[in-house]
């Protein structure tokens, strides 16, 4: 297990490298001078060249890569145009309430989507089967804005149940959620009913239940276990779109998070914030992969992952 977790993080070199890449390439794929843009319309040339010192434009482009890896690699990703502010700072003030708000919604997806699978697959063919994967597919339909401000109006304004904004407190944390885990919960469950529906017709399963023994024994302890290895994928998957699909949802509920962060800093032009939040959500995408992979070896062992 040792070796193969540290070839998979020689693997990621290379995913890391081109993501480092894309981010740096942000400043170049604006239209116009970055050194303009930032420095603002009114600015003098004098104030242009300024920038572009400050930016570090005038150097060449694999220098100005250079420093930008070998800065990022410490730690140190800028500062913010518009604060002034440490980007490392700014970002890991937002990082923990994006990381928790996907992670809660990743739960919510994992719980409600393998219930719903697991019933639906265990009632093949029939009404219940039928409601469960009508649901599912209403949830992969709704936009996430959209269900975000329906249940705020029902919930939130209508009934005064939860609070419509804000993150940290109980009744902040269940509406946001439940927005972002509703699409995660209804691939989750087409995914698990198509896994068990495979596993419970090979030939194990039917052995065992003409062994005697026991229904629940059969589905959970035998068929769901090899039936969640392709869900493992999906739900790795889920949360690394959930990290991204935090920037709607954060604006919707206005959480302070790093999707919030993000959009402002587009809005304001402030770059480095827009490269140092892009750069962390792709780490994150690539940890969670690679955990994925870990979880195939522990599920089962047979699966050659080398």
């Amino acid at each position: 297990m040792i070796k193969f977790i540290i070839r998979r993080l020689i693997q990621t070199i290379p995913v890391l490298i081109g993501v480092s890449i894309v981010v740096f390439g942000l400043m170049f794929l604006i239209p116009g001078d970055p050194a303009q843009i930032i420095a603002g319309e009114s600015a003098s040339q004098q104030q242009i060249e300024q920038m572009r010192e400050r930016l570090g434009l005038n150097d060449p482009i694999p220098v100005q890569y250079w420093n930008f890896i070998s800065n990022a690699v410490q730690g140190d990703l800028g500062s913010s145009i518009r604060s002034g502010r440490d980007v490392t700072s700014e970002i890991m003030l937002r990082f923990w309430t994006t990381v928790e708000l996907a992670l809660y919604s990743t739960i919510l997806s994992v719980f409600l989507g393998l219930i719903a699978g697991v019933i639906s697959a265990t009632r093949h063919n029939t009404y219940i089967d039928s409601g469960i994967m009508l649901v599912a597919l209403l949830g992969l339909s709704m936009p996430n804005f959209w269900l975000g401000l329906m249940l705020i109006k029902y919930f939130a304004v209508d009934f005064g149940m939860f609070s419509a904004s804000g993150w940290g407190e109980f009744r902040q944390m269940v509406l946001p959620v439940i927005t972002l885990g509703t699409s995660g919960a209804a691939v989750i469950a087409r995914m698990t009913r198509s896994s068990m529906l495979e596993v419970i017709g090979q030939d194990y399963i039917r052995t065992a239940r003409a062994k005697g023994v026991k229904e629940q024994i059969v589905i959970y302890r035998h068929a769901l276990k090899n039936a969640l290895i392709p869900v493992v994928t999906v739900v790795g998957l889920s949360f690394g779109s959930l990290l991204g699909g935090t920037v709607i949802t954060e604006q919707v509920f206005a959480i302070n998070g790093m999707g919030r962060l993000m959009i402002d800093a587009i809005l304001a032009r402030d770059f480095p914030i827009v490269q140092g939040t892009v750069l962390v959500v792709s780490l994150l995408f690539v940890l969670v992969n690679l955990l994925v992979d870990i979880a195939y070896r522990m599920l089962n062992k047979r699966i050659d992952l080398d």
